[in-house]
């Protein structure tokens, strides 16, 4: 490609606002369409016919599956996949706006590829995701990373073949950042590997916690229609994955938003659970909708896993509130309760704020005397960090950092204690566990997880990954068990 004159605004059309909580909240209950017909260009099929391309994924399994469908295009267009970046001819950043530290990571990585694309002019280099959906983020991209040739955000993935098309022939920055939420678009093709299985169930978030910016980058929530998930969990029962993960931003929120029919997330894991697949999983729910139903389906189990990532974020109800996540307390132990009534081996894991605006010592030892009570096996915990366009990002960041670190410390050295003390229950019992691969550090080791999603390594040889297997638990450690095989007990079925 030829040098790129300096960004100026007025050099692109950008299709974006600025995320905004007043608008956002005035989200009407527009039509969201579906379309089905959804193909790559016959003009663009041969597009990259001997070019490679790399996309490096940040953040969560959404948009690992974002991912997903990205390579399944660029697979169709001709692309083969690398992960050499001197080889790549693109190199997409699929990126997440959680947490500061991981805009820093993108921004980190663009100044490293800086080099890369002036010794290798010809290379596309296109910025995606979350973070794209910010409009100070395109800014800077456009202001300091000229280099970079394409942006789009979450909402217009599908379009990714046009605008490949469009960054290869332009001397410009090609900008496209759609604001609204778009329709669905169903049949994007997927490039997935091994035995497990992302199926995205819906989009978009409703619920606004004042730290989050999600609702915002992610748009407004949109269920798709049951026949098609179905269809999907279907086809890849066929094809013989032993494992689907659902996945929303707010899992368990599904089809709220349904106009014509009563179909809920309960629903949905009902039908899924008759269907042939062995292994199904959901990731996130959030406690204000986990309702009495879904617990009685849950409790089937069978293909349904007794593991339930169930983000708590606070102990205390006064800093629930101030986090706006409608619920206290009271309510979410109580909503364990019932959990552990109707599931008595279930597992419970979480996500926890610590040094939230506002947050006194006596908050903070609400949070630790929750964790104590409810016994997670594990937490996702985090230093609170503003995000620029939430309403917390406007409350007085009033902790002192050293304070945060403390907190996160005694945390952290808790859920260690937990967890040690829950995978030594397992010392001495026959566990199943489905293969995934080898261990990344011992090829001679396999690398399996527990139905309750612990992390087992065993010795075993390469024919059994894939498969599920009995192993019997001879040594426990903080975040993985030890196992030997059970001789004869590969099962490839339910």
């Amino acid at each position: 490609m030829n040098n790129q004159p300096k960004a100026t605004e007025k050099d692109y059309s950008i299709y974006f606002q600025p995320p905004s909580l007043k608008e956002a909240k005035k989200r009407g209950k527009e039509e969201v369409k579906v379309h089905y017909d959804f193909s790559i260009p016959e003009s663009l099929k041969g597009f990259g016919e001997g070019k490679f391309y790399m996309i490096r994924t940040y953040g969560c399994q959404m948009n690992e599956h974002d991912t997903e469908t990205m390579k399944g295009m660029l697979d169709l267009m001709g692309f083969q996949s690398t992960e050499d970046k001197l080889e790549a001819d693109v190199i997409l950043l699929n990126t997440c706006a959680i947490r500061e530290n991981a805009e820093d990571k993108v921004f980190g990585e663009l100044g490293h590829l800086k080099s890369l694309k002036a010794e290798k002019p010809s290379l596309i280099l296109g910025v995606c995701g979350c973070m794209s959906q910010e409009e100070a983020v395109v800014n800077r991209i456009m202001q300091k990373h000229p280099f970079v040739d394409m942006i789009f955000g979450t909402h217009n993935i599908h379009r990714l073949p046009n605008l490949l098309q469009d960054a290869t022939f332009s001397k410009e920055m090609v900008v496209e950042v759609w604001s609204k939420e778009g329709d669905i678009i169903e049949n994007l093709p997927k490039r997935r590997e091994g035995v497990r299985a992302w199926v995205n169930i819906m989009y978009g978030c409703d619920k606004f916690c004042t730290y989050c910016i999600v609702p915002y980058t992610r748009g407004k929530e949109r269920s798709r229609r049951p026949q098609d998930v179905l269809a999907e969990v279907r086809d890849l029962a066929r094809k013989g994955f032993q494992e689907i993960t659902l996945l929303g931003q707010n899992v368990n929120a599904y089809g709220k938003d349904f106009e014509d029919i009563e179909y809920s997330f309960g629903d949905l894991m009902n039908d899924i659970h008759k269907i042939d697949i062995p292994r199904v999983r959901f990731t996130t729910s959030h406690p204000r909708d986990f309702d009495d139903h879904l617990i009685k389906v849950l409790s089937q189990k069978g293909n349904l896993m007794e593991h339930i990532h169930l983000p708590v974020q606070s102990g205390s109800s006064q800093i629930l509130k101030k986090m706006s996540r409608k619920y206290t307390r009271e309510g979410y132990l109580e909503l364990v309760r019932k959990i552990r009534e109707a599931i008595p081996d279930v597992v419970l894991t979480t996500d926890i704020i610590v040094g939230f605006p506002g947050e006194t010592d006596e908050q903070f030892e609400e949070t630790m005397s929750l964790v104590k009570e409810v016994g997670f096996d594990s937490a996702f915990t985090f230093i609170y960090s503003p995000r620029e366009g939430t309403p917390a990002a406007a409350m007085k960041d009033d902790v002192p950092e050293s304070v945060k670190k403390e907190r996160l410390y005694r945390l952290n050295e808790l859920m260690t204690e937990l967890s040690k003390k829950s995978n030594d229950k397992l010392l001495g019992q026959v566990v199943e566990v489905l293969v995934e691969g080898e261990s990344k550090t011992n090829p001679d080791v396999l690398s399996a997880r527990t139905r309750t999603n612990k992390l087992v390594h065993f010795a075993g040889t390469r024919d059994l990954i894939g498969k599920r297997v009995h192993v019997r638990v001879v040594e426990t450690q903080t975040w993985l068990v030890k196992g030997e095989l059970v001789p004869d007990s590969v099962r490839t079925a339910i």
